[in-house]
């Protein structure tokens, strides 16, 4: 039958129409997004060059400037922007003296405990003196013991008692170390970069590695978040705990500390004697030399702001798909990310031929990161009902690019979205970066993404913008590359119709950390059968909800009550009781060690249960062993059951 003229002339409008004036599909955009007219390494160099311009600590002007210029980047990138500002507890040092007397009679040596000026870095004398943030004030002497890395294992043996032990950064995190320390009786913890772990035959300027003056400061603080407000955000007004309060609690350093250089730690070790430990070349002492640790620091509550900027969702304005980086740094911090502005840039390009996102996208700039992770934890605490119904995803960069290879962590059913570009996929139980508190506290799906796997001046002075220049990135070819994947990933959560989650990724995953346990326990009778039925279940109900995604029709409804399963079930993996001794830490399946706050654990109230059952060897610990498991494995059901959305 033919079309009448009219009728055939109202199709034409209408194609015509819809080809001129509608939005293209979303791939389109997405494709766009990667393009080369997107990327642009000039405007990546001038904003690293910016923001680590100078020192830039949380709580100072030279932060605060930071927080203005990503402010007004987003701004002009066409975002809603504003800040959250919170006044947290911080610490700074007001007194720092090391000393050792090699031998009676012999002179003592003053350590400088300074990092030599390179360069002509024309901000250098701006850098905060080394220190360890939140460490405890003191003043301590003792014969020097030396624990190789500061490992539960490195102290096997080992007489520390009324010693200031010696270790090294490089396997554990640096608080981890001053709290085995501690255990072992120690009265104060120094903690150095080995040159074998952070040096070469040349240094920074002329090479990638670490000076002998370099020094690693850091945290030693055991928790996340500020101090003083554990469980909740710390706002004007707000219900704080004393100084007794919070070291009561067992997050705080209980000895004085102090970061030290290769170079000062070489003039302590050749005064130790005694037997060599296995596989290293030091003796572990004691002595006979007598060190004597000084440190006194200063709390005060100061102001940090983070910085915020949203897209919002044209269709689910209420689900949220987050972004975040932190701003602080030590000293300069050049391999800390400036990806939030990046993409914003990349953003507001899409924004202008048409796109808009299907879900609002949420770009963070944390402050006080360093410290505790306090900005976004902070955040989380406050926003914690919201984002427990509405958060999609958090997508993090922390070090964004220190070098080749593109590696991502993620929880798994993130897995298949990352792998595109990812080549390497970890998983997300330790307390590293800004992630921690979405996934451990509200159980939001994560990711975290870098390329590079650590870099030699990491938290020294040297970490600026001429090492990356020069070794790091020096073509800003990865930062740019960094930019795309951590965007496309973005791109794909707030924009297709169903979330590109997969669930299989997950109990597959889990069952594999079940059998590594089964091969753990094997010799002590533990019931590791309900832990391999609930993932079971998992993979089932996972197989079940991959087929409803593929025959899914069209209706915003239905549309909506799969997302929300999607997004749901990790919510399920946590539990309100928390793990025992760490309560804050909700997520039963994936969360940190508690000997290293930088090791990622499969189930690790469990696997500290197996740790201490080991070492107590009675039968009330391995039972507490056997109530760790039944109550993983009830979590694991719940999500099984969150994923059919099915009442029994």
């Amino acid at each position: 039958m033919m079309m009448s003229k009219s009728k055939a002339l109202a199709f034409i409008i209408a194609a015509l129409s819809y080809y001129f004036f509608s939005s293209p599909p979303k791939p389109h955009y997405h494709a766009l997004f990667l393009s080369a007219s997107f990327s642009d390494n000039a405007s990546v160099a001038f904003n690293l060059r910016t923001l680590t311009r100078r020192p830039h600590v949380a709580g100072s002007v030279a932060n605060a400037e930071a927080a203005a210029f990503v402010r007004s980047a987003f701004i002009s990138s066409s975002l809603k922007s504003h800040v959250v500002a919170y006044p947290v507890s911080l610490t700074y040092p007001i007194h720092r003296s090391l000393v050792l007397t090699p031998k009676e009679s012999a002179k003592p040596i003053t350590f400088a405990l300074e990092q030599e000026q390179v360069g002509d870095n024309p901000y250098a004398d701006e850098v905060m003196p080394t220190f360890h943030g939140y460490a405890k004030s003191g003043n301590v002497s003792g014969p020097v013991v030396y624990a190789n890395y500061g490992r539960v294992e490195d102290f096997v043996g080992l007489n520390a008692s009324g010693a200031v032990v010696i270790a090294r950064y490089g396997k554990i995190y640096r608080g981890d170390i001053v709290q085995n320390a501690y255990q072992a009786g120690a009265v104060g913890v120094v903690i150095y970069t080995d040159k074998r772990d952070y040096g070469g035959d040349e240094c920074f300027p002329a090479s990638k590695w670490m000076p002998p003056s370099g020094v690693q400061v850091g945290t030693v603080y055991n928790g996340l978040g500020d101090p003083t407000t554990p469980g909740w955000a710390s706002v004007d007004g707000c219900e704080r705990l004393s100084e007794e309060a919070v070291e009561s609690i067992g997050d705080s350093p209980l000895i004085p500390s102090l970061p030290v250089s290769a170079a000062d730690a070489e003039v302590i070790l050749k005064t130790i004697v005694g037997d060599v430990t296995d596989g290293d070349v030091y003796p572990v002492g004691p002595g006979p030399g007598i060190l004597n640790l000084s440190y006194i620091g200063k709390t005060v509550i100061g102001q940090i702001e983070n910085v915020i900027g949203v897209i919002e969702g044209e269709e689910e304005p209420d689900r949220y798909v987050i972004l975040g980086n932190h701003r602080d740094a030590w000293s300069f911090g050049a391999v800390d990310p400036n990806s939030g502005t990046v993409i914003a840039q990349r953003l507001d390009k899409l924004q202008k031929r048409g796109w808009k996102p299907r879900r609002t996208i949420i770009l963070c700039n944390w402050d006080a990161e360093e410290y505790a992770l306090i900005g976004s934890t902070e955040w989380v605490e406050e926003n914690r009902e919201m984002l427990t119904w509405r958060a999609v995803a958090y997508l993090n960069v922390d070090c964004a690019v220190s070098g080749p290879g593109f590696h991502a962590s993620a929880t798994p059913q993130l897995d298949e979205l990352i792998k595109q570009a990812a080549q390497e996929i970890g998983r997300l139980g330790d307390t590293g970066s800004d992630y921690a508190s979405f996934l451990q506290h509200v159980g939001v799906p994560v990711a975290d993404m870098r390329f590079g796997k650590g870099y030699p001046v990491y938290h020294s002075m040297y970490d600026d913008f001429t090492w990356m220049e020069n070794f790091g990135d020096p073509t800003f070819q990865r930062h740019v590359a960094m930019a795309s994947v951590f965007g496309l990933v973005a791109l794909r959560l707030a924009d297709e119709e169903v979330l590109p989650f997969n669930y299989i990724s997950y109990a597959s995953e889990l069952k594999k950390s079940a059998e590594d346990l089964e091969k753990a326990i094997l010799s002590h009778s533990m019931n590791v059968s309900p832990l391999f039925k609930s993932i079971h279940d998992l993979s089932t109900a996972a197989k079940g909800i991959n087929i409803e995604k593929e025959g899914i029709k069209a209706g915003a409804l239905k549309v909506r009550e799969l997302n929300d399963r999607l997004m749901m079930a990790e919510r399920a993996l946590t539990d309100r009781d928390g793990l025992p001794e760490r309560t804050w830490f909700k997520h039963l399946v994936y969360g940190p060690s508690k000997y290293d706050d930088y090791g990622s654990k499969s189930f690790p109230g469990v696997d500290d249960a197996v740790e201490s059952a080991k070492r107590l060897k009675t039968k009330a610990s391995w039972e507490h062993v056997q109530h760790q498991i039944w109550r993983v494995s009830r979590a694991i059901r719940h999500a099984s059951l969150v994923l059919k959305g099915e009442l029994r």
